[in-house]
């Protein structure tokens, strides 16, 4: 691989201010990834409506036979290549990102049963909606880098656009997308857009790991020793 070729992949890929991901910033960011794709089953299975990103899963899969998660991964990756031009760098919660939420999701929902119960599948929708906050808190908590979607919004919030205006954008293109392709668009569609965000800026600063210091990655017993 020649040098130049090896800087560009280190300036995409690697992110220096990110700190090491020590035993429990992993436990803390793979907990969150896999809530993260229990939730997006969850509410797959409400048949209420799925998440904007889902719902293009969902599509995706309907029209090509492979799953919603490995459409979940393959999206992802693709997502990735978008950064170069947007000047995004990963961490290794970022890649785990991409792989890690598609393998949950396609696990919740061999586990989740499939129910026309009305009182079930509301329940899985407020629930989902739920678990999808407390795993955004989770996984950009421990500061290991954002998912690839996520870094797609703040790619485009740094070209001028708002962080409220570039997610909302995003989410319904890939929403109506998605719903083009046969994915289910629904109430619950719309409560976890109108949701999400209040909810996730409540339970971040609960699940938010301090910084790294000068004695290690920032956790207190760390920083003691």
């Amino acid at each position: 691989m020649s040098s130049t070729v090896r800087t560009l992949v280190s300036r995409v890929l690697i992110t220096p201010a990110l700190p090491r991901p020590r035993l429990r910033r992993l436990a803390q960011l793979y907990l969150g990834l896999y809530l993260y794709g229990l939730s997006g089953a969850m509410l797959i299975r409400s048949g209420l409506g799925a998440t904007p990103w889902d719902v293009l899963h969902q599509g995706l899969s309907l029209q090509t036979g492979l799953s919603i998660g490995t459409w979940s991964v393959i999206v992802g990756a693709l997502l990735m290549l978008l950064w170069i031009p947007l000047r995004q760098r990963a961490g290794i919660g970022t890649l785990s990102n991409v792989i890690v939420i598609g393998v949950s999701v396609d696990v919740s929902l061999w586990l989740l049963p499939s129910t026309d119960l009305m009182l079930w599948r509301v329940l899985l929708l407020v629930s989902g909606v739920l678990v999808c906050a407390v795993a955004t808190g989770c996984y950009i908590g421990v500061g290991l880098g954002p998912g690839p979607r996520d870094g797609l919004m703040t790619g485009l919030a740094s070209r001028g656009l708002s962080v409220r205006t570039a997610r909302t954008l995003i989410e319904l293109t890939v929403a109506l997308s998605g719903f083009l392709l046969g994915g289910t668009v629904g109430v619950g569609t719309v409560v976890f857009m109108v949701t999400i965000g209040p909810l996730a800026q409540v339970f971040l600063p609960m699940m938010r790991m301090p910084e790294p210091t000068s004695h290690g990655d920032g956790d207190p017993e760390q920083a003691r020793a």
